[in-house]
């Protein structure tokens, strides 16, 4: 089983997010499910909503099963204690900047969790990948599928 790097945020992240798919999800389905079986008075095709709610109880399970899966093989990482002399590592806070552009901040967290646009880069990214176990002052070479970029480590947290 691979392992799953999250952050303690990331990791109740999930489990609020599994918690709410068993409980108030599933009764949501199960509700939908009951009523298209039922028939409805407001000219919606039965067969239709039914299948419909069918394919989202689906999609529904695959996800807990997948939350179930990730959280099992989860390893929480301490973001805590990074010194600026600390290697790169899942949970680290960094400040990089090419050159000729402005510092950009981000916090390196696992596939799982990661969201690029509130700065949030996967250590299986390219960006992420290229700066584990590098150090401040490091020039890093980000090889990305638009082209290979160069990177100055410039704080570390």
């Amino acid at each position: 089983m691979n392992i799953t790097y999250l952050t303690s945020e990331g990791y109740k992240k999930l489990e609020d997010e599994l918690e709410y798919s068993r409980t108030v999800k599933r009764m949501e389905i199960a509700g939908r499910l009951r009523e298209a079986m039922e028939g409805d008075d407001l000219g919606l095709d039965p067969d239709a909503e039914f299948e419909a709610a069918k394919n989202d109880q689906a999609f529904l399970e695959g996800r807990i099963k997948e939350l179930e899966i990730l959280l099992a093989s989860a390893r929480v990482v301490d973001e805590t204690h990074h010194a600026p002399t600390d290697a790169i590592a899942v949970g680290t806070h960094v400040t990089v900047q090419e050159e000729g552009s402005e510092p950009e901040n981000y916090v390196i967290v696992g596939a799982a969790e990661a969201d690029p646009l509130a700065s949030r880069v996967s250590n299986e990214s390219p960006l992420g990948k290229a700066l584990m176990d590098h150090h401040i002052g490091d020039v890093v070479t980000v090889e990305a599928p638009g082209g290979a970029f160069t990177v100055r480590i410039i704080k570390v947290e």
